[in-house]
Order: structure tokens, then C-alpha cells, then sequence
């Protein structure tokens, strides 16, 4: 684990970036991590990749920064073109001062004059933006919201969409490549990572990869390995006039980012889980799949959440050790963490450790049904209840609204005619419901299905997809008074729903059959309509859920 320091000279060029001097006299901040180093003046950020070598990066030569630098521009240009400017070269001029070379043509200081020398280091020139902008921060103060949630989702299915399929890279053979290294990095480090709860990561993550390789192999013939972004946490997300933007993809090596999507998606999920944001990264699993359609990249998404919480832990590790080494030789650079910095850096490594076998031993899937007419409370209840069932980050919601606008072809927010609530087009949403729940049940996941299900076979139809994957089944039926199903109804804005205050009092007409789903009143507050749906569940499954939502 401990890095290879290539270029111990790197430590001029860190002092030069450092000075406000260099920078027409703004004042100079720096961030380190432990591979590279921003320095924040002005409207800029110059970021410097660390002259080190780790088994999965090498940076140990000028060249290879500079080639590191150049990829970087490449591949975040894809998401955040207006925040990446190009490079800029630290050159030695004759007189042996060091000079910052921002011109397009190799010669210039960004202000007409000519810069000349040779190259020393290469820098990467990016636009500055608030710190309070990126995510982690967002989420750290709160400000993290189900809607821009749901906005980030959205932004990573297209750009997954977009990214170039290769299929000669990813599946099963790069997966255990990737794991491999996780535990052997792991191991490096007995100190911190205890070797009994490595080896037992070691043995559920080679029985996974055993399991799910054939699927592995599968997804990747079908398209779903692509060039993706590689480093998908919150503190490579910034919201940039708006936008959740993603930033800071990996570029030190290639095969690293060429994963299955599921792979991308999983580090966000993970993230987010790992801060206690299961409600957030649940409502980015259920867009995302609301987007792509690709519920069958659930199975692995056990093993891909472990991963990433390894890959998680084992930076920290080195991170740690960069900090040991800056201690023994104040010229790496970085002003070293204080004592407690260091001790809650280790205790968040060890919990991404067992943050990493825990979603490899997850609860068992089960089915879930919420039915009810128009306004009765469906979706919230649906969403209330997800977070906390199955395994993380909490159960699928199918939900008809916005399945029905998928097989009609058009967004969810745009209206139907008449035509796309026929009796055919209505079973072909049941039809699609049903089938998608019995994808997500045998990945081993929990679904939530939100449909009104008026009618007996509608219900029935549901309840048989538990039954045939074999696992539990809850059913509720929501009935709230017409007043309260008209307010809701019309209150409603930018939903799924083309329901009105005819279609709810149109619905009182119904026959609904029997019904033996278990009714709830649906007429009061939400929060307390989902409270006497746990209390409904099974009393250990409930609890289990409540305590996941507390």
C-alpha cells in the first residue's frame, strides 16, 4: 500500500503553485488527496497529479503526468465540459526560475506573453466553483433533496446511455481482477483491517463473483460495459448552475472505468449508504431503473456495492499512509492531520470495511403491493416504505403511472389521451409490472409495486409473482374519502398521474371485488398512514424496517 515517491524534486514545483506570487497575487488554497493536489486561486483551480506510483496508478515520471492530465481532459469532458479549460505546463526557463504555461500552442502565460523552457510538470486547469457547491457537502448539510436526488439519477442514466459500449472490457475476469486487488490491498494493511474480517470479505466475494459470472459475461455481450465515469461518489458531483454535474472521472487507468454501468452506479449508491442516506440512494436506484429499464443489473449490485466500499476503504488506507510518510518527510507537501484526524480516518476505513461484507449477507427479498384509487396516497406510501425493506438500498417501486407512459412512448409529466388508459393498454402495464417484479425478486430484491389494482385479477395477478419466486407477500389497500382523494389529485404537480377530480369521483363507481389486502386509512397524514403499514408487516421484518428509517 505504501506508494513508490518518483520524483522528490516535486516538492519545488508544489512550493511555485503555492505562492501567491505565481498567481498574480491571489491568495493561494490547496487541497490534497492521495494522488493529486488543487491549488484554488482566483477563478481557477490548477490540479497537480502526485509525482508517486500506486499498484493501480503511476504518475512517476513527467510524461505520464502529462498523458494523465490529457486523459483527464478527455474523459471529463464528457459531463463537465464548461469546468474543464484545458492543460497548462510548469516550465524551467534558462535562468532556472520556474514559469506557468497556459498558452493553447505550447508558449504562453494565458496573458499574451511567451513562455519557453522545458516542461517540469503539467497541471490540469479547471474552472473554480463554490466548495459548498459539490454533493458531499450538499448532503453533509442537508441540502441533498429527493428532487435533485432524482436529478442526478436521471443525469447518469444518459450519461450511460451516451458512453461508448466495450465489450473487451469488464465482466467477470476484470471483476476479479478489481476484487483481488481490493483484498490484496486490504491485507497490506493487518493493522488496520483486521485479516480475519478480510479473509471472510475475501471468501463472500469470491463466492459472489463465482455466482454471478456467467450474468457478469452476459451483461457485458449485451452493452451494458461502457466507458463510464469510475470514481461516481458525491465528492466528484458538483451542482453547477443547477445541474448536478459529474466531475474528476479516472483517467490513470482505463480499465478501471470500463465496468458494467451497475459498477458506475453502485460507488453513488454506496456513498450515500454509507453516510446514512438510504432514503436518497434508494430514490436514485428507483429513477435510475425508471430511465434504463435495467432491472437485471440488480443481482449484482450486492457485489458491486461491496466493492466499492473495499475500494473506498483501501484509499483511505492509503491515504493514511501518505499522511505517515508527509510526517517523517515534511517536503512530500501536505501539512499532516492531527491525531484525531487520523483516528476518525481509520474508523471510517474499518466502516466501509464492514459496511463492505455487510451487503454481501443481505435481509430476503419480498413483494409488496399498494393499491387504492386516485389520490388515495399510493406513491408516497410506496416511496415511504421502500427504504426499508429488502436489501440496501431498500426495494424497487414499479409504479403503473410511470410505466404506462414508458410503453406509450412519451415523458412522464406529458398527458395521455384517452386511448393510453384503454382496457389493452392497462393490462399491458399489469403485464409489465408483474414482470419486472419477478426480475427484481429473483436478483434477490425486494419490490414495491403502486398501481390501483381495482380489479380482483389485477391483485391476484401480483400476489402470484411472490408466490412463484417464494417469498413474502403484503398487500394494502388504501381507501381515504372522496374530498381527500379530489384535493390530492388536484394538488399534484409535475407527476406521473394524469388522474383529475372526474377520474376520483369516477372511481367511487367501482366495483372492486373482494378485497383481502390488508386497508389502511389512508385519510391521514402520511407519516402516520406509513406507520400502520410497518406495523403491518411481519413483527421482526417490521421492526428491521422502522429501525432503517428511523
Amino acid at each position: 500500500m505504501t506508494p513508490l515517491h518518483a520524483d522528490p524534486n516535486q516538492q519545488e514545483v508544489i512550493a511555485f503553485l503555492g505562492d501567491r506570487r505565481t498567481h498574480g497575487g491571489e491568495m493561494v488554497e490547496r487541497i490534497g488527496t492521495h494522488a493529486a493536489m488543487v491549488f484554488l486561486a482566483g477563478d481557477r483551480a490548477l490540479k497537480l497529479k502526485r509525482a508517486l506510483r500506486y499498484p493501480y496508478l503511476d504518475y512517476s515520471t513527467v510524461e505520464k503526468r502529462r498523458s494523465a492530465c490529457a486523459a483527464e481532459l478527455a474523459v471529463n469532458r464528457r459531463t463537465a465540459p464548461g469546468l474543464y479549460r484545458g492543460l497548462a505546463a510548469v516550465r524551467r526557463g534558462a535562468d532556472g526560475a520556474l514559469a506557468l504555461d497556459f498558452g493553447t500552442d505550447g508558449n504562453g502565460d494565458g496573458n499574451g506573453n511567451d513562455v519557453h523552457g522545458e516542461p517540469v510538470d503539467w497541471l490540469v486547469v479547471m474552472t473554480r466553483f463554490p466548495a459548498d457547491a459539490l454533493l458531499d457537502r450538499m448532503a453533509g448539510g442537508g441540502a441533498l433533496t429527493p428532487a435533485l436526488a432524482r436529478r442526478l439519477a436521471e443525469r447518469i442514466a444518459g450519461f450511460h446511455a451516451r458512453a461508448a459500449a466495450r465489450p473487451d472490457g469488464g465482466g467477470a475476469a476484470a471483476m476479479r481482477t478489481v476484487a483481488d486487488g481490493n483484498i490484496g490491498e486490504l491485507r497490506a494493511s493487518p493493522a488496520l483491517f483486521p485479516p480475519a474480517t478480510v479473509g471472510r470479505l475475501a471468501r463472500l466475494t469470491a463466492a459472489a463473483l463465482d455466482r454471478h459470472g456467467p450474468l457478469l459475461e452476459e451483461r457485458r455481450r449485451a452493452g451494458f460495459v461502457r466507458h463510464g465515469h469510475g470514481d461516481l461518489h458525491l465528492r466528484n458531483i458538483v451542482l453547477l448552475d443547477g445541474e448536478p454535474t459529474l466531475f474528476d472521472a479516472i483517467e490513470f487507468d482505463e480499465a478501471l472505468a470500463v465496468a458494467d454501468v451497475f459498477y458506475d452506479l453502485a460507488f453513488l449508491l454506496m456513498d450515500l449508504e454509507s453516510r446514512g442516506l438510504r432514503r436518497l440512494a434508494n430514490v436514485v436506484l428507483n429513477r435510475y431503473l425508471e430511465e434504463t429499464d435495467d432491472h437485471g443489473g440488480l443481482a449484482v449490485l450486492p457485489l458491486f456495492l461491496s466493492m466499492r466500499a473495499a475500494v473506498r476503504a483501501k484509499v483511505l488506507a492509503a491515504a493514511l499512509v501518505l499522511d505517515a510518510g508527509a510526517k517523517r518527510d515534511p517536503g512530500q507537501g501536505d501539512a499532516v492531520k492531527t491525531a484525531g484526524a487520523q483516528e476518525e480516518a481509520r474508523q471510517e476505513a474499518r466502516r466501509y470495511l464492514d459496511l463492505a461484507l455487510a451487503v454481501l449477507e443481505p435481509e430476503p427479498a419480498r413483494l409488496v403491493a399498494v393499491g387504492g384509487l386516485s389520490g388515495a396516497g399510493k406513491t408516497r406510501l410506496a416511496e415511504g416504505m421502500a427504504p426499508g425493506l429488502g436489501p440496501a438500498p431498500g426495494a424497487v417501486v414499479l409504479r403503473s403511472d410511470v410505466l404506462r407512459k414508458r410503453l406509450c412512448g412519451v415523458a412522464d409529466t406529458d398527458r395521455l389521451e384517452e386511448g393510453g388508459y384503454s382496457r389493452a393498454v392497462t393490462e399491458r402495464v399489469y403485464d409489465g409490472l408483474c414482470r419486472r417484479a419477478a426480475v427484481v425478486l429473483a436478483a434477490g430484491q425486494a419490490a414495491v409495486v403502486d398501481a390501483v389494482s381495482a380489479r380482483p385479477e389485477e391483485r391476484a395477478g401480483i400476489a402470484a409473482v411472490a408466490l412463484a419466486a417464494g417469498v413474502r407477500f403484503d398487500g394494502f389497500w388504501l381507501e381515504a374519502p372522496l374530498p381527500a382523494r379530489v384535493t390530492r389529485v388536484t394538488d399534484r404537480r409535475n407527476d406521473a398521474s394524469d388522474a383529475t377530480a372526474d377520474v376520483a369521483q369516477r372511481q367511487e363507481t367501482y366495483d372492486v371485488g373482494t378485497i383481502d389486502w390488508m386497508r389502511l386509512d389512508a385519510g391521514k397524514a402520511a407519516a402516520d398512514v406509513l406507520g400502520d403499514a410497518l406495523a403491518g408487516l411481519d413483527r421482526i421484518q417490521g421492526r428491521a424496517a422502522r429501525n432503517r428509517l428511523a
